[in-house]
């Protein structure tokens, strides 16, 4: 049986040990390899055989919870998702904790306020606090333990079980609940204490401490997913559906292949389709990033949740649900959420045996505290103090948080980013290998040039050609048509047409019975002859790559008209940043040598293979390998899919095929080359922003535990220590939504 993939919303996970243990749990399945993500709270598994059924019983059986994500269809009747109640459960739990746990604070570090019996208002308030308000860690260590498993809510339960339960102790069985009984705040506790002491302000300020963390996080994960969530929302409600002439409102999820329907100047387009009447300007920054419309007419691809700002357009629908371009670019965002990097995979194995190693130092440093005479107080507060100090939140979060938010700030700039894996391939690569037709040059035609036979007008000769050819889609046809008007030539009348496909076309204008296409068509089919001047203009063009178009009446040939490729306005400033950012661009091109380094030469790029095949394009790259490069592609077309697929980087530009898109690491919606440096820079700044929270979270532990251990930490300052460890890590990692892209500056 072949694999497939399943992907399920995981809920109960409090921190990253938990996604680790579901991630083993899954994994022992014969035949299945899973991945727990804490940030996003899914479960990517790819189950050999298995039934999806005991997939989820296996999550249930270790103590969370499993199901497959809500179809998009429906997500609407839900007023709100779990992560959503999730985040407002500990936003009442954290504030109601921190209101009881003020005055306790207070009373217990300041000695003027501490009135008689003050130790059992304090009392009165921390309970709830220790009891309530910790319940998620208390309960999420009881089901570990269960299961015989210890996490991070192991240390925090631990810590503050601990630390309220010997407040009871020195209350009830010691000296701390006489009347008269005074506390006084301090880093250290005093060798030789007695049962006087308590630890009621610890208890409650630590879960408050750890409460604020997780609601941040809670909400951190919530804002760094919001750019996917909005991607996904994007899509229209419903469409104009038209029918016999008719229009009627219809829900889009209704809407079929072969359906057309209207969108107005306005209106978003309700799914991806073609458009058969009508022409208009569309926004596709959503998609691309751009902010400039483009313009759209008959036989036009148009997709699903753009914009249309222009006239009235009906679309015949191509596409629906999931195979559209909204969720195929949703599915790509999602994918690279998800995935792990080599950094992150270390950082799971460490939490892993992270916690009974901790609870290991923390009795140790109870024993050795107790065998050196200190007391049993300074003993209990470094072994607490240890339990805190060492919760490993912020490894758990470093990369997952960089990841969401990168990846849904590529996503809001039109680069979709397909995992960290491409993340750490940006680093290393030294070399950028560009095709040239649609990626350096725009892969749209234009008229060059216009050359007249001796005697001969070019004006007409423009004029009488482009109305000829205004009844033709061809490109080269679109070009000639385009240029006319760009030059304010007014087009003459044409009585007739006709297209023979491949050749050239023929139509009456003006009364001139007017051919126009391919020199060898013209002299075979129309035996029209050609002068000096028009062999000599279509062998130049021939000789620079550009396609001659000849065209002729009354038994000779008046003109050629020259039509060529143009290089992106972009394209230049972009080869000066590779070189900025360490790559070197090689240019690959199926053109003659001519036509590519003329390109060369207008962006700047010394390193040109020309006349290549697709097989050679893919020699290319391995040649490039074998000479110890590290390649980066950038491409746009079927032929350019081998080499993407061989290249360490693979770029496809959006505006490209499925096969290259498919082939590729990194899609840039936009056609702008210079977006390709910034999907660069985006992400070597989001690998640099994983690298620094796993630094600052091992560096943190590493630094911490010893110092715990020694006893020069109170408990109180350890656990907001902790908890400001995972703030920063998430702060850090939110920085990314400041990336500001260089493209589109035109």
């Amino acid at each position: 049986m072949s694999s497939t993939a399943v992907e399920l919303d995981i809920g109960g996970m409090t921190c990253a040990s938990c996604a680790t243990r579901i991630e083993r749990t899954l994994n022992r399945l014969d035949g299945v390899e899973a991945t727990v993500n804490y940030a996003t709270e899914k479960a990517t598994v790819s189950a050999d055989g298995v039934d999806t059924s005991l997939l989820i019983a296996t999550v249930e059986a270790a103590g969370y919870t499993a199901a497959l994500p809500v179809p998009p269809d429906t997500m609407d009747e839900t007023p709100t998702s779990p992560a959503d109640r999730e985040t407002a459960e500990l936003r009442r739990r954290l504030f109601v904790s921190a209101a009881l746990t003020v005055p306790v604070v207070v009373l217990s570090m300041v000695p003027a306020l501490q009135f008689t019996d003050w130790q059992w208002l304090a009392l009165t308030l921390a309970t709830p606090v220790a009891v309530w308000g910790a319940w998620p860690f208390h309960r999420a260590a009881w089901v570990n333990a269960r299961h015989g498993a210890a996490t991070m809510d192991t240390l925090i339960s631990v810590g503050v079980i601990a630390a309220f339960g010997w407040s009871l102790y020195a209350l009830f069985l010691g000296d701390a609940g006489m009347p008269g009984m005074h506390m006084t705040f301090q880093l250290i506790s005093a060798p030789g204490s007695r049962s006087e002491e308590i630890y009621l302000e610890v208890a409650s300020a630590v879960t408050v401490f750890i409460l604020a963390g997780r609601y941040f996080e809670a909400r951190a994960k919530r804002e760094s997913g919001a750019a996917l969530r909005a991607l996904l929302e994007l899509g229209a409600k419903d469409a104009s559906l038209l029918r016999g002439g008719v229009e009627t409102r219809v829900p889009v999820a209704s809407l079929v292949l072969g359906d057309r329907f209207v969108v107005r100047p306005g209106e978003k387009v309700a799914t991806d389709g073609r458009v058969v009447d009508g022409s208009s300007a569309i926004d596709l920054s959503m998609l691309t990033g751009e902010s400039v419309p483009v313009e759209v007419g008959p036989s036009d691809h148009v997709t699903g949740a753009t914009v249309n700002v222009g006239g009235r357009l009906v679309i015949e629908v191509t596409a629906v649900g999931a195979d559209t371009e909204l969720a195929r670019l949703g599915r790509l965002v999602e994918e690279a959420q998800t995935g792990k990097a080599d950094a992150q995979r270390l950082a799971d194995r460490v939490s892993a045996i992270f916690v009974p190693v901790v609870i290991g130092v923390a009795l140790i440093a109870f024993v050795a505290w107790l065998s050196l005479g200190a007391g049993i107080e300074p003993a209990f507060s470094a072994a607490v103090a240890t339990l805190i100090i060492a919760c490993p939140c912020a490894l758990g979060l470093a990369t997952p948080t960089a990841l969401l938010v990168g990846t849904g700030r590529g996503a809001q700039l039109g680069l979709l980013i397909r995992g960290p894996q491409v993340l750490e391939q940006t680093r290393r690569i030294d070399t950028i290998v560009l095709d040239k037709t649609g990626t350096v040059t725009t892969g749209r035609m234009r008229l060059a040039g216009v050359h007249a036979a001796e005697g001969e007008d070019e004006a007409t000769i423009l004029a009488v050609a482009a109305a000829a050819e205004n009844g033709s889609e061809h490109p080269v046809a679109r070009a000639i048509v385009d240029g006319a008007r760009d030059r304010g030539i007014p087009l003459a009348d044409v009585e007739s047409f006709r297209s023979e496909h491949g050749l050239g076309v023929q139509a009456v204008v003006d009364g001139l019975d007017v051919a126009l296409g391919r020199a060898s068509w013209l002299a075979d089919e129309w035996a029209l002859n050609m002068p000096a001047a028009v062999v000599k203009a279509i062998r130049e063009a021939e000789g620079q790559a550009m396609t001659a178009v000849v065209i002729g009446w009354d038994g000779a040939a008046r003109g050629v008209l020259t039509v060529s490729d143009r290089v992106k306005e972009s394209s230049a400033e972009a080869i000066s940043r590779f070189r900025a950012l360490g790559l070197e661009p090689v240019l690959l091109s199926g053109d003659n040598e001519r036509a590519a380094w003329a390109v060369a030469e207008q962006v700047g790029i010394d390193d040109v293979r020309a006349g290549v095949t697709p097989q050679g394009k893919l020699d290319t790259i391995r040649r490039l390998h074998a000479d110890g490069h590290v390649v980066a592609m950038v491409g746009d077309g079927v032929n350019d899919a081998a080499a993407l697929a061989a290249a360490d980087l693979g770029i496809a530009m959006g505006a490209g095929t499925d096969a290259a898109i498919a082939a590729s690491d990194i899609t840039v919606m936009s056609g702008d080359l210079l977006a390709v440096g910034d999907a660069i820079r985006l992400s070597r700044r989001t690998l640099g922003t994983i690298k620094g929270n796993l630094f600052w979270a091992f560096a943190y532990n590493v630094a911490a535990i010893p110092v715990a251990v020694l006893g020069l930490l109170n408990p109180l300052l350890a656990g907001a220590a902790m908890a400001l460890s995972s703030v920063f890590v998430v702060s850090n990692s939110l920085r990314l939504r400041r990336f500001r892209a260089q493209a589109n500056r035109f």
